[in-house]
């Protein structure tokens, strides 16, 4: 790529070095953009040592990022974690034996002027969602109180047949739209009879997809839970009496209401939405 600017914009005469430098970090930038998606996709370290550079003329190294995942710790250092493997510390990653001063830079994202519209007041609530009631779905129920949130915690003891891992999935989805939420922790249950691998499989998938919109899910087992919550690190805490699974099986997968959710009929439950004292 830097032989191609070199000819293509300097086809008389040699770059100054700013110039120069300018195609080295663009060229390295498209590389280093291939390298993290690697990285993220492939279960062993392989492409783990993802930081690219060059020197600039004053024997300066510099290390060129991309400005969409800089900050992003699910791209920089993603998790590779069985379903019931203990979480372990991470290992810093050496940046290499050498003897030059090492800067980092990166080009800042150009973000678009908004206005910013006051935001209604969230109220706690509670409420009985009726049998054969309809109208209600994730996103309904949980988006709003995911303002400003980065974690979310959930407690869900029942995910051991396909259609409550699907729960899972759509639940992962809703919680994603908000754009702020960076990490999801989910503790869920077992029984001698659960599925372990299988299970882990459909989750591993799931936990590969979230990566790749830097979303990192962490995985616990603890065979004694039982009671269903999720907490936001903003201070909400949503109970839902039967958990993610309180929709009723459409009768037909072709009938209104079998993907969305919102239209989907309910099982009866109660919600409480709430604040952490």
């Amino acid at each position: 790529m830097v032989a191609a600017f070199l000819k293509i914009l300097h086809p008389a005469g040699s770059p100054t070095d700013h110039q120069f430098e300018q195609y080295a970090a663009y060229a390295i930038e498209c590389r280093r953009r291939v390298k993290e998606q690697m990285n993220k996709r492939k279960p062993d370290d392989e492409f783990a040592k993802i930081n690219l550079s060059y020197i600039e003329a004053n024997g300066r190294e510099i290390v060129v990022f991309c400005p969409e995942s800089k900050d992003a710790a699910a791209t920089q250092n993603p998790r590779r974690k069985a379903l019931d493997e203990e979480a372990k510390p991470k290992r810093p990653r050496a940046s290499g034996g050498n003897s030059h001063e090492l800067i980092t830079v990166h080009q800042p994202a150009l973000q678009a002027e908004t206005l910013e519209q006051a935001a209604p007041t969230l109220q706690e609530q509670h409420f009985t969602i009726h049998y054969g009631a309809t109208g209600y779905s994730y996103d309904s129920i949980i988006a709003p109180y995911l303002r400003d949130a980065k974690t979310v915690v959930i407690e869900e003891p029942y995910l051991r047949i396909t259609h409550q891992i699907q729960n899972f999935v759509r639940f992962c989805e809703a919680v994603i739209k908000a754009g702020t939420i960076k990490r999801i922790e989910l503790t869920t249950g077992y029984d001698n009879d659960t599925p372990l691998a299988e299970i882990q499989e459909k989750l591993d998938d799931l936990q590969q997809s979230l990566l790749e919109l830097d979303v990192v899910l962490d995985i616990q087992l603890n065979p004694n839970l039982h009671d269903r919550e999720i907490r936001i690190d903003n201070g909400w805490i949503i109970k839902i009496g039967r958990g993610l699974d309180f929709y009723q099986k459409p009768s037909s997968w072709f009938e209104v209401g079998s993907s969305d959710l919102s239209l989907r009929k309910c099982l009866e439950t109660k919600v409480d939405i709430y604040r952490a004292n």
